[in-house]
């Protein structure tokens, strides 16, 4: 049985990593409306530009939103469209790297940075999932 103080480093430690995941997404969706802003528009950036901006900076807001759901339910649904929403962008980036359109190092970067927010919220998702059916 865990005491009242760890239980309140747990809710502290718990919420710490909370906002820092917060700024991180964030931190994404400012890069990625930076990169998005320095490219040449023409016919294939602009659709490119419009979906990866979509889904780049939802995740940060979504990910807000799930944060302050109104039950476990709630969270596992919204965390569920972060992922989603990660992944997307993960796909939008791909076609960026494959097709050499951008900084070759700030598409990257936000490549491996959305893989990452990937793998975070899908661990969270699994996570929730698990400890929902106890």
């Amino acid at each position: 049985m865990r005491s009242k103080v760890c239980d309140l480093e747990f809710r502290i430690t718990t919420n710490a990593k909370k906002y820092e995941l917060e700024a991180r997404t964030k931190h994404f969706a400012v890069a990625v409306i930076r990169f998005v802003s320095s490219l040449e528009i023409n016919c294939v950036t602009q659709v490119l530009n419009y979906q990866l901006l979509k889904a780049g900076t939802s995740i940060g807001a979504n990910y807000r939103e799930a944060n302050r759901a109104e039950s476990k339910k709630d969270f596992i649904h919204k965390i569920g469209i972060v992922q989603k929403e990660a992944s997307e962008a993960q796909y939008w980036l791909e076609l960026y790297c494959e097709t050499s359109i951008g900084s070759s190092q700030l598409r990257e970067k936000l490549l491996r940075e959305s893989s990452e927010l990937l793998a975070i919220f899908t661990s969270i998702a699994k996570t929730a999932k698990q400890n929902n059916r106890k």
